[in-house]
């Protein structure tokens, strides 16, 4: 299949990231004819086209942790192309995300966040990687397998290569939590690795709970001279704020119904033509 009316990585993502990723950019552009053969079959799929490569904004050299997800949220509205993060007006917001507040808070002591936008942390050397940057609406880890993974492999692997002036290894912090990201160890040779079980309601009792990586990502940074995150973001502005609650006794329910499905994929196709 031809890749037509198309823009080269270099258009749509950081020039770094475009470099470092040139070894995959027919991957990229296949998986662009996949998901619009998806659209065309009725199958939608999320987040939005514009952002399937939005992590790869980020500037590749400005990178210090690199936090892995396994795909986006399947729920309409709620994935915007970065691992865990969801946008500001999602109400409530995803279990695992709860999660990952409550753990900041007790890790940092840092106020409870007022919404789920993890931009911030992105903005100061964070990355927020899923290793499928798609999945069909309603249907988690559909796109698992489709080759998504062959590209954020290279990306990971390109971050594990970085290299000062001096030839020695950038700092770099990995935070890989579940079974599924912690199989990427093998690529991640000259990063500190930090790993727990998955925030998922399923499993966070299992020792993502008092797991403290927030602070031990700084201390690892500090150890290689880099400068540490700041992780805190903007609080609620009430206590009323009340689903951020951290929730770990009943299994995760589906996450969009048959009658939510239909309405919600409207504006995935036009935007993925110029992305990939």
């Amino acid at each position: 299949m031809e890749h037509a009316h198309v823009k080269p990585l270099s258009e749509i993502i950081d020039p770094g990231w475009a470099a470092a990723l040139a070894d995959v950019e027919p991957d990229i552009h296949r998986m662009g004819d996949f998901l619009r053969a998806e659209i065309a079959a009725g199958r939608h799929y999320l987040p939005a086209g514009r952002n399937v490569l939005r992590a790869f904004t980020i500037p590749f050299d400005s990178i210090k942790v690199l936090i892995v997800g396994q795909d986006p949220y399947p729920t309409p509205g709620h994935p915007v192309g970065l691992s865990f993060c969801v946008a500001p007006d999602v109400r409530p917001l995803p279990k695992s995300l709860i999660n990952i507040y409550k753990e900041l808070s007790d890790d940092l002591g840092v106020p409870t966040p007022s919404n789920g936008d993890l931009t911030p942390w992105t903005q100061r050397g964070v990355m927020l990687l899923n290793r499928c940057l798609t999945v069909q609406v309603g249907r988690p880890n559909s796109h698992q397998d489709k080759g998504w993974e062959h590209i954020t492999d290279e990306a990971i692997r390109a971050l594990n290569a970085r290299t000062d002036q001096e030839g020695k290894p950038k700092p770099l912090v990995a935070i890989l939590w579940g079974r599924n990201a912690q199989t990427l160890k093998p690529l991640l040779t000259n990063a500190a690795i930090i790993e727990s079980p998955h925030p998922s309601p399923l499993s966070a009792s299992r020792g993502f709970f008092g797991s403290c990586p927030f602070s031990r990502a700084n201390q690892a940074l500090v150890a290689m001279g880099a400068q540490p995150v700041d992780w805190a973001l903007p609080p609620a502005a009430s206590p009323a704020y009340g689903q951020l609650q951290p929730t770990v006794s009943k299994p995760i329910p589906p996450l969009v119904s048959r009658a939510d499905t239909p309405a919600a994929p409207a504006p995935q196709a036009p935007t993925m033509t110029p992305l990939l």
